[in-house]
């Protein structure tokens, strides 16, 4: 930079510009502050000279970036952290709210980094301390500042840091220093309680939050859930918060403050309600801060203070929801005032649901809380009365009520209200807990559903008798009434086998209800309903039905068929379950047949008819249905349009999977071909098709149904015995079709995706289904198909220029052609020596086209997609384990790359791609060792060629080496068996180099590790250890001489690691 000014400009335009190439510019020409270390003084300067936040901005950023990526020596870590300090005290008043938060990151950071490596790095509380203690304001408003980033930086992990190394620092960071924090946060929210900058007391609460919130024993757990149960404070806090003024604290700034200050205050009592039982010091402590949290929050329930601010309303569920997660129902009515306070929240409850549009996010907490304090009364053994006999049908009552009031708002003023029918995720949550209110007192509750049923139940039989009903609203408030009824019923039903009350009493009831649905759904489908499949609320209603049948099937259906139930249906004509299953079924045709254009319930239904023959018995009694041998016998468009419509053709592989299971049932061949005749029809079309034809819409969406089909029925095959039909229709019959399909269409992914996924399927052995009798060549007949698809597919592809989405118009075939290929190479059901014998150029075509396929990806584009890398990485294991001469064949530059992208993958986070990659480097090692190390037939063109690349690259296998033992001792890996089985070949291949490599590592640790948390003996560790690994190791590759060796790693790992 020729001045400061010109340095300030760039920076303001890097920051403000509204130009994406001026700004582009600033960022390239200042990136070198953040990425070359001789530009770390340079920072400071900037700090020290410039008066522009933009400047200090980009001074205090970059050195973050400096910290983080690179490893500074400790002496200048140590300097970096007082000029902060220092530049904070002195400036701190002056600079902009960004400046200081960007500086306070750093600080943080470089903290955290060095907390055990110099004790002054662990004396940040003391500074922030002293900050607190000036005069001003704003010096008070950083040191808090400080602590809220200190604890938020120990409490998340570090992309530099792995994850075993940043839980270690937390830990000594929770032992060392938490407490104290969290003491100056009461210390300082007491102080500031009549204070008037909200500033420093939102910073106060949100420190004590973040305390509270720490992720104690490294679980990660999720915030959002409210099954967390208790949270895992250290012992040493007991003292504090058996304090009742540390309680009461949070209570008093909720009564005396507005958001963001009185829910987070909030948000702290959530987290004490969930304190584990444990840390108290005896029954009396824990039930006395019990009573103050019962206290606290009927107060607020008196009151109702602060209720009408959405954000502590919904915290404030939140806080009842979390009292019945951690205390049991016997404990709260223990309490005093406990009459009193669930009346409060009965009350509070039953308004919650009438403002449904207003608290529609805190209706999920409010139906926990009631569901677990119903579902706690059978194992309630209290002389106390708990009341929820006089609440609970009143809640449950209010609850169905309000989603009545619900439809009707939702209908009548459409936009200005959301329908909670359309918030997938909320239904689910709220009918999740809601049957469990509904079971408590079942038989009023029921009594209250099937007064509301019977007559809304009535007007919509009556609605299908009028040709053209004028009042369309008036049938869709209807029909939204009845889903909302279903729904509940089916969830009443779902939990039927959780319920402790009466086995026979309960049948009858759900008996009762259970007609209702059975009668609404013979009228669903008849007179002027049939005219309404396009309008939304119709659509809901099938829905909530086909959810209905899926947990009355579940409980109803099969072995646990009721007398009592069937005896309340047998009067609508529904006698068995056998009688209940072909309507289910018979409703899924329906829908399937007349929801052509709706998604949803087309997915519904296809689950449901998934679902159904699980089970040898369920798939038996499927058979014998009129609606099933129907669903058999016409699988066309013509019966079922959903078939024609492109929007599902994803789902037509779930369809043909349930029909492929029904027809392997039974050992038929002439249902077999029945069920393909449909099928064979397409293929024959296709077959007569010119080519001049083939290239338009109607044959490509055939082409794409019929792929999705196949790939259906063939995931249904399971045995030799089911997989040998679809064989032998589809070869030779057929396969040449598949590969000119492949051939017209293959700059097509519409096309060529599904095309392949359903060769993908079909050339997979799972459980020995491709298993052919000795004498039939089907597998190498099979395999030489394989590779004229691959073929025809990588020259295509290769062949088209580069497209924009290069993800969806190449990457995603040529890694589904990868699994093809990796498949069949490694089905065990192809004998491949043949090919060369017969001079064949099948394999070899296969495998060349493949790697090429392979090469044409950048190794960074193959770690940013992870399905291009599974694919990518099982491809070259199966080569090392099978083909290894094609890959010791190619080219030298060739060869490299690929262990290179190899060794790439031994880092993966992905443990399978990792394992995959050190199986391949183990086998090519092992080789490597037999046969050329040893010497046992170094003549061997493989063996020349193999010899010939590491003699030009004798780098490969120390570099492998030494990065495998660095993942193996300093990275926390879930596959370590895995990974650890190449090292010995890669030892014995050269010892002189494995010398070097303990030699390097050993020394490495003050430089490369001076970040983790390693006691100060680590070097002579690592030197005991690479001591101890050879012991009672032989220089061979045998099975015992190999799990003797892993011991020893695993020792080493043990000891190295250990404190």
């Amino acid at each position: 930079m020729e001045s400061l000014a010109q340095l300030e400009a760039l920076c303001d335009r890097l920051y403000n510009s509204q130009d994406p190439a001026e700004r582009a510019h600033a960022e390239s020409t200042l990136q070198c502050f953040s990425t070359n270390l001789d530009y770390i003084s340079q920072c400071q300067l900037i700090l020290e000279s410039s008066s522009s936040p933009y400047a200090q901005l980009l001074a205090s950023s970059s050195l973050l970036k400096q910290v983080t990526n690179h490893t500074l020596a400790l002496q200048l870590r140590i300097d970096i952290r007082n000029y902060i300090l220092s530049y904070l005290a002195s400036k701190g008043q002056e600079l902009q709210a960004f400046v200081i938060i960007s500086l306070i990151q750093l600080l943080c950071r470089i903290t955290k980094l060095g907390w055990n490596d110099d004790d002054r790095f662990k004396e940040i509380t003391k500074e922030a301390m002293k900050f607190m203690s000036q005069a001003t304001v704003e010096h008070f408003y950083i040191g808090l500042r400080i602590l809220n980033q200190l604890v938020q930086e120990m409490n998340q992990p570090n992309p530099c840091l792995s994850l075993a190394h940043h839980r270690k620092i937390a830990c000594f960071f929770r032992d060392s220093a938490l407490l104290q924090i969290f003491q100056i946060s009461l210390t300082s929210l007491g102080q500031l309680k009549r204070d008037a900058d909200d500033r420093l007391r939102q910073q106060a609460m949100g420190l004590a939050l973040k305390c509270l919130s720490f992720d104690f024993v490294g679980t990660s757990q999720d915030e959002s859930s409210e099954e967390l149960g208790t949270i895992q404070i250290p012992s040493s806090w007991k003292g504090l918060l058996e304090d009742m003024s540390t309680i009461n604290l949070f209570f008093d700034y909720y009564a005396i403050s507005k958001p963001p200050l009185s829910n987070q205050a909030l948000e702290c009592l959530v987290q004490l309600a969930s304190i584990r039982r444990a840390l108290f010091s005896g029954e009396t402590e824990r039930m006395k801060f019990l009573s103050h949290l019962l206290s606290g929050t009927r107060e607020i329930l008196r009151t109702q203070q602060g209720l009408s601010e959405h954000v502590n309303y919904h915290e404030y569920c939140r806080l009842l929801g979390r009292l019945k997660t951690n205390y049991q129902l016997s404990e709260l009515i223990s309490v005093e005032n406990y009459n009193d306070w669930i009346r409060l929240v009965a009350e509070f409850t039953i308004r919650s649901f009438q403002s449904w549009q207003w608290a529609s996010g805190s209706v999920y907490y409010l139906l926990g809380l009631w569901s677990r304090l119903v579902s706690s009364v059978p194992y309630l053994k209290s002389n106390f009365p708990s009341l929820l006999d006089a609440y609970v049908p009143k809640i449950t009552e209010a609850y169905i009520t309000s989603r009545f009031d619900s439809v009707q708002q939702a209908i009548v003023q459409n936009n200005l209200a959301e329908d909670p029918l359309d918030n997938e995720e909320h239904l689910q949550d709220q009918l999740d807990s809601l049957p469990f209110l509904c079971r408590f007192q079942y038989e009023r509750s029921s009594a209250f559903i099937l007064q509301l049923l019977d007559p809304i139940l009535q007007s919509f039989t009556e609605a299908s008798r009028v040709p053209n009903p004028a009042e369309g609203s008036r049938l869709s408030i209807i029909e939204g009434q009845l889903t909302w009824l279903v729904h509940i019923i089916g969830s009443i039903i779902k939990i039927r086998q959780n319920s402790a009350s009466s086995a026979e009493v309960h049948e009858v009831i759900d008996g009762e209800l259970s007609a209702r649905v059975f009668q609404l759904l013979q009228v669903t489908d008849s007179g002027s309903h049939v005219q309404r499949y396009g309008e939304r609320s119709k659509q809901r209603l099938d829905i909530a039905l086909l959810s209905f049948f899926q947990h009355f099937r579940k409980v109803y259906v099969g072995e646990h068929s009721s007398k009592q139930l069937y005896a309340r249906l047998s009067e609508l004509g529904v006698q068995d379950n056998l009688v209940a299953l072909n309507i289910i079924v018979a409703k899924i045709a329906t829908d399937l047949k007349c929801y052509a254009q709706c998604e949803d319930v087309i997915q519904q239904a296809l689950n449901l008819f998934q679902e159904l023959p699980t089970g040898y018995m369920s798939g038996k009694l499927l058979l014998k249905l009129d609606a099933v041998n129907f669903i058999l016998a016409n699988h066309t468009r013509e019966h079922f349009s959903f078939l024609d419509e492109p929007s599902n053709s994803r789902h037509r592989t779930t369809f043909y999977f349930t029909i492929g299971r029904l027809v392997f049932m039974e050992d038929s061949v002439s249902r077999f071909r029945t069920a393909i005749a449909p099928l064979q029809q397409v293929f024959l079309s296709l077959e007569a098709t010119p080519d001049s034809a083939f290239r338009s819409d109607a044959v490509k969406y055939t082409i794409v149904g019929l792929m999705r089909d196949l790939r259906g029925i063939t995931m249904a095959t399971n045995s030799r015995k089911t997989f040998t039909p679809l064989f032998d229709w589809l070869y030779p019959a057929h396969f040449s079709v598949i590969i000119r399909a492949l051939g017209h269409w293959v700059d097509t992914p519409e096309v060529t995706t599904p095309l392949l996924k359903f060769m993908a399927e079909f050339v997979v052995n799972k459980t020995q289904r491709l298993t052919f009798e000795s004498s039939s060549p089907n597998g190498i007949l099979l395999f030489r198909e394989i590779s004229k698809l691959l073929v025809a597919y990588g020259n295509g592809i290769m062949a088209l220029p580069t497209p924009s989405d290069i993800y969806a118009y190449k990457y995603k075939g040529i890694w589904i052609a990868l699994v093809i290929l990796t498949r069949a190479l490694g089905g065990n059901y192809v004998n491949f020596g043949v090919f060369e014998l017969y001079g064949d150029p099948a394999l070899a075509d296969a495998l060349d086209v493949a790697l090429k396929m392979s090469f044409s990806i950048p190794l960074a584009d193959i770690a940013a997609y992870r399905k291009v890398a599974r694919s990518y990485y099982a491809f070259f294991e199966v080569l090392c384990h099978h083909h290894l001469s094609v890959i010791v064949n190619l080219d030298t530059p060739t060869f490299s790359h690929v262990l290179g992208s190899l060794e790439a993958g031994l880092k993966s986070l992905d443990a399978s791609i990792s394992s995959q990659c050190a199986s391949a480097v183990d086998n090519m090692s092992a080789y490597y060792f037999t046969h050329i190390t040893l010497g046992e037939s170094p003549t061997s063109p493989m063996s020349i060629n193999f010899a010939r690349h590491i003699q030009e690259r004798p780098n490969i296998f120390p570099q492998l080496l030494k990065s495998l033992f660095e993942l193996v001792l300093f990275e926390e890996c879930s596959n370590q068996w895995s990974i650890s089985r190449p090292i010995l070949a890669l030892i014995l291949i050269n010892e002189q180099a494995y010398t070097d490599i303990k030699i390097q590592i050993i020394a490495s640790q003050v430089l490369l590790y001076p970040l983790v948390t390693r006691p100060p003996d680590s070097q002579q560790k690592l030197l005991l250890g690479f001591e101890k690994l050879m012991t009672d190791v032989n220089r061979t590759l045998e099975p015992t001489n190999r799990e003797k060796f892993t011991q020893n790693l695993t020792i080493f790992r043990h000891d190295f690691l250990a404190k």
